[in-house]
């Protein structure tokens, strides 16, 4: 069974209406608490070291924060879209950078370790990520109602095949980095009231990659990223709200160089339907029934986002605008345990306008008539009182 995760704001010890200062500065408390360089082969602290940057990249993102305090964690990963989920070491680095390049001596402190990834052998790589893509995706009721896989064509960055995505001619042509000897990075040294201090920052030469191209590749001079149709598929999962934005990692523009990939992010557009509206999880259909069938009562089909048709009951002397709910025939929820919203139908008594003779002549008889007096026929709540009724 899959582990819970815990609450954002409890994992960063912030109340729900924290600010993004109030954010930020418990994130750069954890993580100089876990940082990986302070607790050598901890892989408890790094692991609450990775929490706490998962927590920070949700809650510091302003949509990612909306969507997280509407849908929880469900919002961020639902049906495969994640705000944060399975990050990597380098990841966190690369993305959060500059809160830890910002803490004054912390590279000082703990061996230069800012903003860089793989440390293996005692050099380091500046992680390079491609950009995000865009796309708006349009769907019906009916395919928001029970999920749906999609296929769409993208016009992206895609790694050079010619040169392996190195940018460098027959993904050879390089020779190490004479100012930073193959390190990436480059030390600072300055002297302080507190005395000397070293700073760690990306070597401006080769921008952090240890080496140079001697020889460009001519299909992407130099780059290593070339423009290129690609069909991406994407599951959407059910309960998807207009303007919802999903994300799909990997998805998005290639890195130069090999580093990467941008995500790919998902807008949610719903088209409008000939017969729903949409409320959050519940549904609206409007039912026209004739004047005869509201005073004598009926049977009548109501229709469904399954195709299926619902059988409903009218009562005698049902009023226009009566609401009447068929339980879990609305919309799942993206947040998982949540119950199915309702369908609910509302009533609508068409009024006849052309009429034949016999046809007035039967109603003006009828109108003399006891039963159709107005003041035997009790007072009916209004529209905003049936709501009121039905939500409670």
């Amino acid at each position: 069974m899959a582990e819970t995760k815990r609450d954002y704001y409890e994992v960063l010890g912030v109340a729900k209406t924290a600010t993004p200062d109030e954010i930020k500065k418990a994130y750069r408390k954890l993580a100089l608490q876990y940082h990986p360089d302070r607790n050598p082969g901890d892989k408890a602290a790094e692991e609450k070291f990775k929490e706490a940057a998962e927590a920070y990249g949700v809650l510091s993102d302003p949509e990612k924060r909306k969507r997280y305090d509407q849908f929880g964690h469900a919002g961020m990963s639902g049906g495969g879209f994640g705000g944060g989920g399975g990050m990597s070491m380098e990841d966190i680095f690369s993305q959060f950078g500059d809160i830890f390049g910002s803490f004054g001596g912390f590279g000082s402190a703990f061996g230069g370790f800012t903003g860089f990834g793989n440390r293996q052998g005692g050099r380091s790589k500046r992680a390079v990520r491609g950009s995000d893509l865009r796309v708006t995706l349009k769907l019906s009721l009916e395919e928001i109602a029970s999920g749906v896989e999609k296929k769409i064509k993208v016009h992206k960055e895609v790694p050079c095949k010619t040169c392996s995505g190195t940018g460098a001619k027959n993904g050879t042509a390089f020779k190490t980095c004479s100012t930073c000897h193959g390190e990436g990075r480059v030390v600072h040294t300055q002297q302080t009231i507190l005395g000397m201090m070293q700073q760690v920052g990306v070597c401006p030469t080769c921008q952090g990659e240890g080496k140079v191209i001697t020889d460009r590749c001519p299909d992407c001079n130099g780059q290593g990223v070339v423009y290129a149709d690609e069909v991406i598929s994407i599951h959407i999962p059910a309960g998807v709200e207009d303007g919802m934005q999903l994300s799909v990692a990997g998805k998005g523009n290639a890195a130069p160089r090999g580093g990467i990939n941008g995500d790919l992010l998902v807008l949610i557009e719903e088209l409008p339907h000939p017969e729903f509206q949409r409320d959050h999880q519940n549904l609206h259909y409007t039912l026209p029934i004739s004047y005869m069938d509201a005073v004598l009562g009926t049977m009548a089909d109501v229709p469904t986002l399954s195709g299926n048709k619902a059988r409903i009951k009218i009562e005698p002397g049902t009023p226009s605008g009566k609401l009447l709910r068929l339980r879990g025939q609305g919309f799942p929820s993206v947040q998982r345990g949540m119950p199915k919203g309702d369908l609910i139908v509302c009533v609508n008594v068409v009024v006849p306008t052309n009429l034949s003779q016999e046809e007035k002549a039967l109603l003006e008889k009828m109108r003399s008539m006891p039963g159709f007096q107005s003041g035997n026929t009790k007072k009916e709540p209004g529209f905003f009182e049936r709501m009121k009724e039905y939500f409670k």
